[in-house]
């Protein structure tokens, strides 16, 4: 059975092996390969415990049988020029576990987290290489904007994804 929760500073560690090796599995091909050998769990661990001591986001995980399978971070919206109030700065679900709908229960967490915070819509970033993409359309996401950031010596094109409606969109989701 899995359980999405709040994440203790005590999940850090754990957040941060899920966290590297999903990059690493994720964006092998897309992003340079010193970058994703060059991944750190001592520093993603302290960044992890920064985030969920901190009260700017909200961090979840999927836990199953004690092990943090899944993470998910949301708060308000980085981009305010696109008109939503929050933002889902991460989602990932270690391979193994992936298309067992983990993913959706962290996405409909992260969406009544930020509901809570007052914050009635939502975007997500997301590479447009990245296959994972289309979990977002399934999850109603429109596109509302494009981008290309260079990072690590690249240029990566990004898409973000948008849900205007939080109430509306977790009613249409938790109906299906």
């Amino acid at each position: 059975m899995v359980e999405i929760r709040a994440a203790k500073t005590g999940d850090a560690e754990a957040i941060a092996q899920v966290y590297i090796e999903t990059w690493r599995s994720t964006y092998a091909g897309t992003l340079p390969d010193r970058v994703l050998v060059g991944m750190s769990e001592r520093r993603q661990k302290n960044s992890w415990e920064s985030a969920i001591r901190g009260h700017r986001e909200t961090v979840l995980v999927a836990e199953e049988a004690g092990q943090i399978i899944g993470v998910g971070s949301c708060g308000p919206s980085r981009h305010p020029g696109l008109g939503l109030a929050g933002e889902v700065y991460t989602l990932y679900v270690l391979p193994d576990f992936q298309n067992q709908g983990i993913g959706r229960r962290l996405m409909i967490g992260l969406f009544e987290a930020l509901r809570q915070r007052g914050r009635d819509s939502a975007l997500i970033w997301v590479l447009a290489a990245n296959p994972s993409r289309f979990f977002y359309e399934n999850m109603g996401g429109k596109r509302v904007g494009e981008r290309d950031e260079r990072l690590w010596g690249t240029v990566l094109h990004e898409i973000a994804y948008g849900w205007p409606d939080l109430k509306a969109t977790l009613s249409s989701i938790q109906e299906n």
